[in-house]
């Protein structure tokens, strides 16, 4: 949910820092957020048995995963005109304003994801520079960590999974319990994403070949995990509770199956990157339509009485309809604003001091 300008430098860097495919991807991605927490609000079961429900269950997780990776490239893109230092400081900027917004979004939707971004944003800084390789390399350790973890700590601890609620949220033991292990995007294992994105983006991404590997590669990844998931439980049955494909847990298999599909979908996006301005607009504009589809979104459905004894039908039929309003809402706003309300906003409040200026670009290819 960042943008990054356009850079007109000599840089490889720079001049990569403004990739339609990836906006459309995440315009793209930013639809299935909607419908997943749509379903997540209207409290509706996902069967496995039918056909929609197996649409919902493929959403579940992995539309926040992409989110999360091109977060990471989105940091690295949009530091190529200012010094690390500049970077990181515009990035705790923004962390601290998104951590704001996040826990007054999490008053009203428990689920939210802001202020998780918020810690990926403010720990993600500090690699500003790092070489990509360290970035991959810790990003493909993160998951393993996170066994570790749940070896040793309660992954219940805090939960009431009959209403899918945290209580001890409020508390101090518990929301670093819930920030950092077991809350819906933990920073443990899910600061993998943000990792690998930013590693990502050292990539030469304007090169055609790069979108091929990154597909192909990605899809790869992705297969190799959906047959594991199916394989190993029959040979294997010990291993069964650690081969889930959901996003709660995040167990390495769920880490690295979304993680390879994030990576196949930029890569075709790159590639194939066609002209959909309204996809694109909204891509520019998730920060603003995120919270809109909670405040407005949901908030409408709870004044119809959608959130209790509905259809799966009705979910999709009502997120549906609120992702066609937000493109043609994106696109209108973005006819005439360089970018969305929020997304301006955010801007302004994590803008350096009028004092400073911007400073040759910093890292070249290869590091993050």
């Amino acid at each position: 949910m960042t943008d990054t300008t356009t850079a007109t430098t000599a840089s490889p860097l720079a001049r990569q820092s403004r990739l339609p495919g990836l906006d459309l991807l995440r315009g793209l991605s930013m639809l299935g957020m909607v419908l997943v927490n749509f379903r997540l609000a209207m409290g509706v079961d996902a069967p496995a048995s039918s056909l929609l429900g197996r649409a919902f269950l493929a959403l579940e997780g992995r539309t926040a995963a992409i989110f999360v990776v091109l977060a990471g490239m989105g940091l690295v893109l949009g530091a190529v005109r200012q010094s690390p230092a500049q970077a990181r400081a515009q990035a705790w900027r923004r962390a601290f304003w998104l951590a704001l917004l996040g826990l007054l979004n999490v008053t009203v939707f428990p689920a939210d994801i802001l202020h998780f971004y918020a810690c990926y944003f403010a720990l993600g800084a500090f690699f500003l520079g790092v070489p990509a390789r360290f970035c991959m390399a810790l990003a493909l350790l993160l998951p393993w960590l996170y066994v570790l973890a749940l070896l040793n700590w309660n992954y219940e601890q805090g939960w009431d999974w009959a209403t899918l609620s945290y209580v001890d949220f409020w508390q101090a033991e518990g929301f670093v319990c819930h920030l950092l292990f077991n809350g819906f995007h933990p920073i443990l294992p899910w600061m993998a994403f943000f990792l690998w994105g930013m590693a990502l983006a050292g990539l030469p991404l304007g090169e055609r070949h790069w979108h091929l590997r990154l597909a192909w590669g990605g899809a790869l990844v992705f297969l190799t995990c959906l047959a594991l998931r199916e394989a190993l439980p029959k040979l294997w049955p010990a291993a069964a509770p650690w081969l889930g494909s959901s996003p709660l847990p995040p167990t390495p298999l769920y880490m690295f199956s979304a993680g390879g599909l994030a990576t196949a979908l930029i890569g075709a996006a790159l590639l194939w990157a066609p002209n959909w301005p309204a996809l694109r607009a909204l891509g520019r504009s998730t920060l603003s339509v995120y919270l809109a589809h909670i405040v407005l979104g949901m908030g409408t459905l709870e004044a119809m009485g959608w959130l209790s004894g509905r259809s799966l039908a009705e979910v999709a039929a009502a997120g549906l309809l609120f992702g066609a309003l937000a493109l043609v809402g994106s696109w209108a706003w973005l006819r005439r604003f360089p970018q969305g309300p929020l997304e301006m906003l955010m801007r302004r409040l994590s803008a350096p001091p009028a004092a400073a200026r911007p400073a040759s670009p910093g890292s070249g290819p290869g590091r993050c």
